[in-house]
């Protein structure tokens, strides 16, 4: 592996790395994913309901299903984190955690997002299982039941207001004495009746055994309370883990988002990006898989010398 010179190798293995890989490949690139693990967040929810195609289907099903149509078209994986990548005469060069250097023609950034978390005790062991990060992925699963969002920025607020509409009863913890978001989206949280606003609480722990069934928050007087709920949103932001990526050059949002163009190039020719980790306005896996395809395209007409590719569509005359 560290002999071969791969047209592209793709650092991230989660819907937009793996459906770029997808087209690499069938367009006869030679291939490799880097990643620790296959799907990212995706395989972390236990039930999908908004990608085309299925009416639902798990996160971790789905993932295996991207890896299996990358690999029988050519894909090789590597399992494991890279640490740095270098530009040389001829490309780039990526060194692994364990120290494999593996060089590169062009290379597509699709690691995605880290979501802050609270480390607290169960929080780990039922992600997936009622411990979510996102709202507007997961919050149709809990249609009629009790939840608690936890946050107060303008996420948390939005994730509140949606699941007000669908969920029986919201609890919305903030460790603060006051929101951090828009007004109109403070006003519509709350006018909803079924939200219920717990101001200086810090959450402690989540329990159940197989699924979520309980959280233990406290409140500034230090008194624990304990309430029965079926599921909890973690709105507190997420991480762009971008850091290492300083020694190349890599233009980066204040966010640590990588910023790239319509075409999801990125500053530094060869390099390319997609899905969650760039600066894209939303963050969903239908979306970063589409990113994804962009992003392998746009790669193999740099590594063709930027010929423009043939047309999927003929325009009208």
């Amino acid at each position: 592996m560290e002999n071969t010179i791969y047209e592209v190798v793709i650092v991230g293995a989660g819907p937009a790395g793996l459906t770029a890989a997808i087209y690499t490949s069938r367009r006869a690139l030679k291939t490799l994913v880097i990643s620790k693990d296959i799907g990212g967040q995706l395989s972390l929810t236990d039930d999908v309901e908004n990608y085309p195609g299925f009416e639902t289907i798990g996160g971790l099903e789905l993932s295996q299903k991207f890896q299996e149509q990358a690999s029988k078209t050519g894909a090789e994986f590597l399992f494991e984190g890279v640490e740095n990548i270098s530009q040389t005469a001829d490309g780039f060069l990526v060194k692994t955690s364990s120290n494999k250097n593996i060089k590169a023609k062009a290379i597509i950034l699709a690691f995605g997002l880290t979501p802050r978390t609270l480390d607290i005790p169960g929080e780990k062991e039922l992600t997936g299982r009622g411990v979510t990060y996102c709202a507007t992925c997961d919050g149709p699963l809990y249609r009629g039941k009790e939840v608690v969002v936890v946050g107060g920025g303008n996420a948390a607020l939005d994730a509140a207001e949606y699941m007000s509409k669908i969920a029986k009863k919201v609890y919305m913890l903030l460790r603060g004495d006051a929101f951090r978001g828009e007004q109109v989206l403070i006003e519509q949280v709350q006018s909803a009746e079924n939200v219920e606003i717990i101001f200086g609480g810090v959450g402690k722990e989540i329990k159940g055994t197989n699924k979520v069934e309980a959280f233990v928050y406290q409140t500034k007087d230090g008194q624990e309370h304990t309430i029965t709920i079926d599921g909890i949103f973690i709105e507190i932001g997420h991480v762009a883990k971008s850091d290492w990526l300083n020694t190349l050059g890599l233009g980066l949002t204040d966010k640590g988002e990588v910023m790239i163009n319509k075409d999801n190039e990125t500053n530094i020719k060869g390099v390319f990006s997609a899905g969650d980790i760039t600066e894209i306005s939303y963050k969903q896996a239908v979306i970063s898989a589409g990113e994804g395809c962009k992003a392998a395209l746009q790669a193999y007409r740099y590594l063709q010398g930027g010929k423009p590719l043939t047309p999927d569509w003929t325009p009208k005359k």
